[in-house]
């Protein structure tokens, strides 16, 4: 099941694993605070844009009960690693990998089908010190193959009325997050900041925002990552070993 390069990391929960390759992308604290950011109902159906190695699908999958996930990758690697993934876990019932762009795919998927979509999508616009050395890490971390706006209009157009879209993103990048998401019908609901230490300032934004639904936004508490030791905070530590996505 493995190739050259690669190797089976366990996540710590519920005996699953994921596949990597130790010299391309692999998933970071981003996807799992994603995933667990994530409020869903039994029977939901999701689509995680832009799902790498299947880090998002598979802890949804397991934290949810009788919900189907679509992961939707542009690299053919990392999508065959996300499918092979989902074999050894035993998901494939639960779980579907596609490779293909977020451009367009309302035409594959269908329009206003899903009642949950989320993404981890790249953070970077192209001309923002860009390496032309590392393909799979630049893929990943630059809008080379669509950017903040295409990700947003996707997640509008698969999503339901009502529908949620849960993402994660950058600080620097929330002026433009709500711009897009107001231009395409979708309320910004929640959001949460995430700061390094309790006495820095925050480097990522957790949002919620809903389908045709009405302005009112939350902000919820910080999310603290280190203790001035270094060490996890107790919150980050209930976060990775959280067993169930909250209903809502």
């Amino acid at each position: 099941m493995l190739r050259d390069g690669e190797r089976l990391d366990e996540l710590n929960l519920k005996d699953l694993v994921i596949i990597q390759h130790r010299d391309k992308f692999k998933f970071g604290m981003d996807a799992v605070l994603l995933a667990n950011f994530v409020t869903a109902k039994k029977g939901d159906k999701i689509v995680d844009l832009g799902c790498g190695t299947g880090i998002i699908p598979i802890l949804i999958a397991a934290k949810t009960y009788d919900t189907f996930i679509y992961g939707v990758e542009i690299q053919e690697d990392m999508a065959d690693m996300a499918t092979r993934s989902v074999v050894i876990n035993k998901m494939e019932e639960r779980i579907k990998i596609i490779k293909g762009d977020v451009r367009g795919l309302e035409k594959i998927l269908g329009y206003e089908k899903f009642d949950i979509v989320t993404s981890n999508p790249p953070y970077m616009p192209v001309k923002t010190g860009f390496d032309k050395k590392q393909e799979s890490e630049n893929i990943a971390r630059y809008e080379i193959y669509g950017g903040l706006e295409d990700f947003i209009k996707a997640a509008s157009k698969l999503l339901k009325f009502g529908g949620k879209f849960f993402m994660i993103h950058r600080t620097e990048r929330l002026v433009d997050i709500l711009y897009f998401l107001r231009k395409y019908n979708l309320e910004p609901k929640k959001l949460r900041f995430v700061h390094p230490y309790v006495d820095s300032k925050p480097n990522l934004l957790l949002i919620e925002s809903k389908k045709g639904s009405q302005p009112g936004l939350n902000i919820l508490a910080p999310l603290y990552v280190y203790e001035k030791s270094g060490e996890y905070t107790k919150e980050i530590i209930e976060i990775y070993s959280k067993a169930q996505l909250e209903e809502e």
